[in-house]
């Protein structure tokens, strides 16, 4: 499971009636306590600290219409609102500020050319290699010393985007929590246009010709499992599918597209949803859905778990349990246009049975969705949030370690042309596989402990020759206080991808007497030739050269004046790694949702001149 099914997880609702008359304070003790202020940062739920950080339109909006509405369905809206009020310390927001920043001039196509510098979706190109060479990038390492901030921008009444910046054509897309995608100029950071949608967006955008049309679309998914798309120049609806219709469905990672057909991963909040003793656990299956890029018409859906959940013991409230579900989806597919094959990666399972195909790499084939072969990482690792709870009475017995793959597989033609394909896992292990014989073991290599939050968490990046890994392994003081422990976790490696061998290690940089501070790097880690960038827990944004020399650090931890003019404060970066494109670097700062500094910025920078 990943962080990113926080927010949502705001209100693991363990049952209970309330009266109608019980102010905010009362529902919470009532309703969400047990977990969110349980003192065990294992159980997953964000802690108060945490959801203060939100404002009281995400929070509302997630129990009455996002991810946690059906969980919520029992509350009435005067509940829903002061649960919200009551957990955020805020009331109802005027969105007028989100009208501020707007670019003085209308558009009437791209203000730059669009084979010119971009990076468009999660891994910049099909392998997700998270890799931008020179002329894409615009920026060199011996230019990275003199990256100085431009602007930020403020996500209106919501914390940090989850999801990362896409750059093409002088645009920059960015989906947010605040349930609205934001179209601006990738230069200033004036706002374009924004288009509100049902959930929010926490994967990459993909912008591309809409097929059959003279329309330009930018493509991505939201948290109630709709993929759209929307024209890139003017925000109006093109098409809205939904591709899953489990009510825990989501889409996290970011869909893809290639040769007309929109490639759409599914994972869920079931893990969540299934820690109530009165949940009939579990019944979601992860997915890859195909669509029709023109229309958004389904072409196939190819499940992870082939076999369909069915009942199988009662749980000690007597309760029917059903299995085997789970192996959700969470990150971007990887296409291998010479093998016809789409590649994923699994999360664990949720209950018993165990599936053969969670914590595992998948190859199906691009045309059918039929499913070409299998490599588990993990066996047996049937687990929910119950399972770190105060009931665990869903938690599957003999549990597994919650070590599922959060990242895309990244695939990788070597200088003598054999071809690789590595993954980092939450396990702490990274994986070389070949995907020209059925995804056999090449190598295994450990760079972390591994754990419910990494390991490796949510994104490696590689070139020819090596492959770039962030090391979580964050870790929480054992107080009750869900306090980070300022020194446990971190550190950087790359490792030979022909062999598996660690040629370079970075050692974790110690928070000193920072605040809510943690080592670790979770979010995903960019490369330019010579130079890879990493955003930690602690709040710093650093480059280093290939080597592990340290060229550039900024502490994004501040405040900032936004070119939209919306309050804005930097954090913990989490998640989404840096986009680099045009001689400028973006990324976000302010994810709280694990004890780290809230916030709410996309940060831009540039080369200066001094």
């Amino acid at each position: 499971m990943r962080p990113s099914f926080v927010v949502t997880a705001l209100l693991i609702w363990c049952s209970a009636p309330a009266l109608a008359q019980q102010d905010g304070a009362a529902l919470y003790a009532t309703h969400c306590a047990q977990c969110h202020d349980a003192g065990d940062a294992q159980n997953r739920a964000p802690a108060r600290g945490a959801m203060q950080a939100m404002s009281f339109d995400h929070v509302l909006g997630t129990l009455t219409s996002g991810s946690m509405a059906a969980m919520a369905k029992e509350r009435s809206d005067d509940e829903r609102r002061a649960i919200a009020a009551f957990v955020t310390g805020k009331a109802a927001i005027n969105s007028a500020s989100d009208g501020q920043g707007r670019c003085t001039q209308q558009i009437s196509g791209f203000p730059q050319p669009l084979d010119g510098p971009r990076w468009n979706g999660w891994g910049v190109d099909l392998n997700n290699s998270r890799f931008q060479p020179a002329d894409m990038a615009g920026l060199t390492a011996t230019q990275v010393p003199r990256l100085r901030l431009k602007w930020a921008y403020a996500f209106p009444g919501a914390s940090v985007s989850f999801a990362p910046p896409t750059i093409v054509g002088g645009l920059l897309f960015i989906g947010g929590t605040d349930r609205k995608v934001h179209a601006l100029d990738a230069r200033t950071g004036c706002t374009l246009w924004t288009f509100a949608i049902d959930a929010a967006v926490r994967a990459a955008i993909t912008v591309a010709p809409l097929p059959g049309s003279d329309q330009f679309a930018i493509f991505f998914g939201d948290l109630r499992a709709n993929a759209y798309a929307v024209n890139a120049l003017t925000g109006a609806l093109i098409w809205k599918t939904k591709v899953e219709e489990h009510p825990a469905a989501r889409i996290t990672g970011a869909p893809v597209l290639h040769s007309g057909v929109l490639y759409v991963p599914v994972s869920s909040l079931e893990e969540a949803a299934g820690s109530q003793a009165s949940y009939e656990c579990c019944t979601f299956r992860g997915s890859v859905v195909a669509l029709e890029a023109a229309t958004g018409k389904p072409v196939w859906q190819a499940y992870t778990i082939p076999e369909v959940p069915h009942p199988t013991d009662k749980n000690a409230k007597g309760v029917q349990l059903f299995g085997p579900s789970g192996a959700a989806i969470w990150s971007a597919p990887t296409i291998d246009v010479k093998r016809g094959a789409i590649y994923v990666a699994t999360s664990n399972s949720y209950s018993n049975p165990p599936s053969a195909t969670s914590d595992a790499i998948l190859a199906f084939d691009l045309a059918t969705g039929k499913l070409l072969w299998s490599q588990q990482a993990t066996p047996k690792d049937a687990y929910v949030v119950a399972c770190y709870g105060v009931d665990k009475t869903n938690c599957p017995e003999d549990h597994g370690p919650d070590h599922d793959f959060g990242q895309s597989p990244i695939l990788v033609t070597l200088r003598d042309g054999r071809r690789v394909l590595a993954i980092a896992q939450k396990s702490g292990v990274v994986h070389g596989l070949d995907p020209d014989d059925g995804g056999k073991i090449l190598w295994q290599t450990r760079i972390g402990k591994g754990g419910a939050l990494g390991g490796s968490e949510w994104g490696s990046a590689a070139d020819q020759d090596r492959i770039y890994v962030a090391n979580s392994d964050v870790r929480f003081l054992r107080d009750g206080t869900r306090r980070l422990d300022s020194t446990q976790g971190g550190g950087l490696f790359s490792l030979d991808l022909a062999s598996g061998t660690v040629v370079m290690e970075v050692p974790p940089v110690a928070c000193g007497d920072r605040l809510q501070c943690s080592p670790a790097l979770s979010a995903a880690v960019s490369l330019i030739p010579g130079v890879v960038f990493s955003g930690g827990v602690s709040g710093f944004l650093r480059a280093y050269a290939s080597d592990g020399k340290l060229l550039w650090e900024f502490d994004t931890a501040q405040d900032y004046k936004a070119v939209n003019g919306v309050p804005a404060h930097g954090g913990a970066i989490d998640g989404p790694g840096p986009v680099i494109a045009g001689g400028m670097l973006y990324t976000n700062s302010g994810y709280g949702q694990w004890s780290g500094v809230a916030g709410n910025v996309l940060l831009a920078f540039e080369v200066g001149t001094e």
